[in-house]
């Protein structure tokens, strides 16, 4: 914000509580992954079709407690990784504020039925969604992101990602 701030842009700002509303569910079952939007929701999805990849801003709530959001720090889920890691990070769900963004491929939008067909989904069953944004290169992609050294062989891309044999990542089941 540039100039004044009034008093109310003021304590707008330093807000310490918001209040977040769920406008739909994720769902992964024998249909595959999708999102499917409650009905007040129907109309925000006109625009969206031709989008092929979505950014999903979800909520972990399977990992929304106290404790879980008391964490700062957490053992590398990493094998590369140092031995304890920042949660900031880390994409664990275990955060001050267990919000998650997805970028997911569309496979298909029903507008009337506020459905999303999406190839796959990092979310459980049920997982709350929060919001929906399309993702657009000249705003969401980095040409030559750096990374650091422990992590600079994983996939460069959504897309290769698929093919990649993450279970040599992770420290679970080590």
């Amino acid at each position: 914000m540039h100039g004044a701030v009034n008093k109310s842009q003021k304590e707008v700002l330093f807000m310490e509580k918001f209040e977040v509303v769920t406008i739909g569910k994720i769902r992964t079952d024998s249909e595959g992954a999708r999102i499917e939007l409650k009905k007040k929701y129907l109309s925000a999805l006109k625009g969206l079709e031709g989008f092929s990849h979505l950014q999903i801003l979800w909520w972990f709530s399977e990992s929304d407690s106290p404790r879980e959001r008391g964490r700062l720090e957490e053992a590398s889920p990493y094998r590369e990784g140092p031995e304890v890691m920042g949660i900031f990070a880390t994409r664990s769900p275990n955060r001050p504020n267990p919000v998650a963004l997805s970028c997911v491929e569309v496979l298909h939008v029903d507008c009337r039925k506020g459905v999303i067909h999406l190839a796959y989904m990092d979310a459980l069953e049920g997982s709350p969604v929060l919001d929906i944004k399309p993702y657009t290169p000249s705003l969401d992609r980095v040409e030559t992101p750096s990374v650091p050294d422990w992590c600079s062989d994983w996939p460069k891309s959504l897309e290769e990602s698929g093919d990649f044999d993450w279970e040599k990542v992770f420290t679970c089941g080590k």
